[in-house]
């Protein structure tokens, strides 16, 4: 089970005004199970996304860049999104390229729009051909069931290893307009930042032109996906994608007005519960972990320790293990790639001043830090004596059903 990740209730997740979502069972790679989702969007709605940096980036995630460039350069805008779980498109070549136009041109004909209007997205086994008839047979039984309050199935329908479905809503006032907040993530392995490694969805109803999602979209990514990690590998398909439906009456014109500062705010917090909700369930987690680094010389560098720590196996099994193996992180600070003067390095665990001065704390005692790692929920905390620069980077623990999970991933 997730770690201290409550399981949605459907009842609680709102309907975005502007948004209509539908689903089905296509039987992609196991029968009676949601593995098609059909995203309709109203006219008037802007979109923008981020997407994997893996070389071997998924047919999918190509032609959703393609297409949504084609929408900013003036053509027309993007109307839906078709997601399948079950297989990735990926590794696939120009088969899999000519696939997934195929999956858009079919949901271009039953929503009677054009195929440059869809952005398609894929998640599953890698390197095995797109089984296009089954998401075909199953997108007229999705596109009849479109409704706006499908966000729980939709959260359902994107879930590969997963425990849990992954789903949150928010309302907000922003310069005393009322503003809805709904989003959706997938991810529970092939975790590492880098804007990759996971799906995200998440559509509000305020209108929001164009340049400014643009900046929204990488500012949030920046402070929330992009900071989690679970097994250091980067996903060759995975992709935030941000929808201001404009069905709602606020308006935001600039990233400099202060409306601008309050929406960022609203979906950067709800964002990083995303983001947080997919290492609260990585593949065999057991632990859920915060890591913070401050006082550096900047965010960067800061990211750049956090991450070698969080990306650690040796860091990780200690912490499965609820063993106070501490020097591990101290070899994983030290290993980082950052010029550092570890003669003013401090950490802690929690409450608990492990290392003063770059050495251990004299003060330090081994069954205080025995106490912090045998929580489920844990904070690290490293100070460089550096700068005034910080970054968090969220993870978990690494354990036996990691590899279990893994080594039978494809049967």
């Amino acid at each position: 089970m997730a770690v201290n990740s409550p399981i949605p209730v459907a009842a609680e997740l709102k309907p975005v005004a502007g948004i209509e979502i539908g689903y089905a069972e296509a039987g992609i790679k196991k029968p009676n199970r949601k593995d098609v989702l059909v995203m309709k969007l109203a006219e008037g709605a802007t979109v923008s996304g981020v997407f994997t940096l893996n070389r071997f980036c998924a047919a999918p995630v190509q032609i959703s860049k393609d297409n949504l460039a084609a929408a900013k350069a003036g053509g027309k805008p993007i109307r839906a999104l078709l997601v399948n779980t079950g297989n990735a498109n990926a590794g696939t070549g120009e088969a899999g390229m000519a696939n997934a136009r195929a999956t858009c041109d079919a949901l271009a004909a039953e929503l009677g729009i054009d195929a440059q209007q869809v952005l398609p997205f894929s998640t599953g086994v890698i390197l095995e051909p797109l089984p296009v008839a089954k998401i075909k047979a199953g997108l007229p039984a999705a596109v009849r069931n479109l409704k706006a309050d499908n966000w729980f199935n939709a959260a359902e329908g994107i879930m590969t290893t997963d425990t849990q479905p992954k789903a949150g809503s928010r309302t907000v006032t922003v310069a005393g307009h009322a503003v809805t907040l709904t989003g959706i993530s997938k991810g529970a392995g092939m975790i590492k930042p880098n804007m990759a490694t996971m799906l995200g969805y998440l559509a509000f109803d305020a209108k929001v032109a164009q340049p400014v999602l643009d900046v929204l979209v990488k500012e949030a990514a920046d402070q929330s996906f992009n900071c989690i990690t679970i097994d250091g590998d980067t996903s060759t398909n995975d992709s935030f994608i941000l929808m201001a439906t404009g069905a709602g009456t606020l308006e935001v014109n600039s990233v400099d007005s202060p409306e601008y500062r309050e929406l960022a705010a609203a979906v950067t917090e709800l964002s990083v519960f995303l983001a947080q909700a997919i290492v609260r369930d990585g593949e065999g987690a057991t632990k859920f972990i915060t890591i913070t680094v401050e006082e550096g010389e900047s965010v960067e560098e800061c990211r750049k320790i956090a991450y070698s720590i969080g990306h650690s196996p040796l860091v990780k099994t200690a912490f499965f293990a609820s063993d106070p193996n501490l020097g591990r992180i101290l070899a994983a600070i030290g290993y980082a790639g950052v010029e550092l003067d570890v003669s003013k390095i401090n950490m802690w665990l929690d409450d608990v001043w492990v290392a003063k001065d770059g050495g251990r704390n004299p003060d330090y005692k081994e069954e205080d830090g025995q106490r912090v790692m045998k929580q489920s929920e844990i904070t690290v905390r490293v100070k460089l004596a550096r700068g005034d620069a910080a970054a968090t980077v969220y993870t978990c623990d690494l354990s036996h059903d990691y590899v279990s999970i893994n080594a039978d991933y494809r049967s």
